[in-house]
């Protein structure tokens, strides 16, 4: 099979019902049930777009097996052409969301790519493991399938150090092998997208370190959402189930975050990655080079997302006449200056990338690691905050679209207009605004973005750990040196 289309990507989850519970409710169908459908018909559209006549040559590339279009974030990238070509595919599916959803197919996609590119890593676990990453990715380009992921084991008590703490209570663990694969059992969090994704994959994460007597914890796998003893429990929807209106984005992107529970799982053999070298499965990461590209895609996301929020906030000051304020001025000066920090952040990663030792053109790490921290801990809180600060009262005085269908209607156009906007078109720009900046959909996306790269104090630490400042200090010693 080809890119697939957002139809065949609908029917993919109709055909395979999986156990998925929110609200005290077991979910029957996620393609029309309301908390998940909207999400599903923009994950659809990213689908499309890989058959859109005028998008097609920039959403694929020839399969090297069959010659037939597949999804370009599959493509394993030789050099830094590929790189900046795969990477202006990731911004037209990120601007399809306006950068909101964090979990669009591309995002492993790409780590299964790097996984591939460097396939001998796993060879050093069992020889029989480079062969399973290596079938299938094969399997998931050519099928163009969306996985979700689940990477941190719940705890009974939190450990500020970078080794995780595991009780076999909760964590997943290994139970059994056995010849028709792995049985595992326990929980894991957060499978955003989780229930309405082809396929879970679970590894481990950089920022939650295995312990050295961890091997019943230490594998790598992925198997379909539908696999018998996999259920999905997930958060409160932010689909109110409003219009596009009222809720322009709570309303469209919807990606759901959810807990998975494991109950005694069989992971066939075919479908192992890593198992039991607590080692391997701690340096995956930089071994493969995946951290860094799974950084590309997550940096070019936050890119589109400051742009889009800085297009915001110029609509919002001309729609309320404030251009000409010195404060209004200085607050949007400061998120051009966040969104040109970030492209830099992309450009240098891209323009500094080197082939790592399995041949793949790897973004640079360390503009990579400071783009991504700067978004998440500073950038995008304060842009939120800035909307707020722009909006102010309109962000409140707020009809929703069917106060215009009413008797009430006159009084709204006449007192709700501005200089530059009719009443509704301010209205529908400041529904907008509050979702961005106020709303049940804003406080997630906030949370989510802090703490999108896992505990900020846990990431520090590995910044610090690894980051070469060894350069910078013999510098300085020369310096010092000629003081003698």
């Amino acid at each position: 099979m080809p890119a697939r289309t957002g139809e065949q990507y609908i029917a993919g989850l109709k055909e395979r019902p999986r156990e998925v519970w929110i609200r005290g409710e077991r979910v029957e169908d996620v393609t029309t049930h309301p908390a998940f459908k909207n999400g599903v018909k923009s994950v659809a559209a990213l689908y499309d777009m890989q058959h859109d006549p005028e998008m097609q040559a920039a959403m694929t590339y020839p399969s090297p097996t069959t010659g037939h279009p597949v999804g370009l974030s599959f493509q394993i990238p030789r050099t830094i052409e590929d790189l900046v070509r795969r990477r202006k595919m990731m911004e037209h599916w990120a601007w399809s969301s306006c950068g909101m959803m964090a979990r669009s197919p591309d995002f492993l996609n790409i780590i299964f790519s790097s996984w591939a590119g460097a396939a001998g890593y796993f060879a050093q676990n069992r020889p029989e493991f480079e062969m399973n990453v290596n079938n299938y990715y094969e399997y998931i380009r050519e099928n163009d399938l969306a996985l979700t992921h689940a990477l941190i084991n719940l705890q009974r008590s939190r450990d500020p150090s970078p080794v995780t703490a595991l009780s076999e209570q909760v964590a997943l663990t290994l139970v059994k092998e056995t010849d028709a694969g792995i049985v595992v059992h326990g929980s894991r969090v957060l499978a955003t997208l989780g229930p309405i994704s082809d396929d879970i994959a679970i590894y481990p994460v950089a920022t939650h370190r295995l312990g050295d007597d961890a091997n019943r914890h230490s594998f790598s796998f992925s198997i379909p959402c539908d696999t018998p003893g996999l259920k999905f429990l997930c958060r409160e929807s932010l689909d109110q189930g409003r219009s596009h209106f009222d809720h322009p984005l709570g309303s469209r992107f919807e990606e759901m975050d959810s807990t998975v529970f494991f109950d005694n799982v069989l992971v066939p053999w075919e479908r192992v990655f890593l198992l039991g070298d607590v080692d391997l499965c701690n340096g995956y990461g930089e071994g493969t080079s995946s951290n860094s590209h799974t950084g590309h895609q997550i940096l070019t996301r936050c890119v589109v997302k400051a742009e889009f929020v800085l297009g915001l906030a110029d609509l919002v000051i001309n729609t309320l006449g404030t251009t000409t304020i010195p404060q209004v001025q200085e607050r949007v000066a400061e998120m051009i200056t966040h969104r040109e920090t970030l492209r830099a952040c992309l450009r240098a990663a891209e323009a500094d990338a080197t082939l790592n030792q399995w041949g793949v053109m790897t973004p640079a790490g360390g503009p990579i690691m400071a783009g991504r921290t700067m978004f998440g801990r500073t950038i995008y809180p304060r842009m939120v905050e800035i909307i707020q600060l722009l909006g102010t009262s309109s962000l409140m005085a707020l009809p929703s679209e069917c106060d215009f269908d009413t008797t009430i209607a006159p009084e709204i156009n006449q007192y709700l207009a501005t200089d530059t906007a009719n009443a509704r078109d301010r209205s529908k720009l400041f529904h907008l605004a509050w979702d961005v900046s106020c709303s049940s959909f804003s406080g997630r996306q906030v949370l989510y973005e802090r703490m999108f790269g896992g505990d900020p104090v846990r990431t520090a630490i590995i910044l610090f750990n690894n980051y070469n400042r060894e350069p910078f200090a013999e510098r300085v010693r020369e310096f010092l040196a000629t003081s003698d």
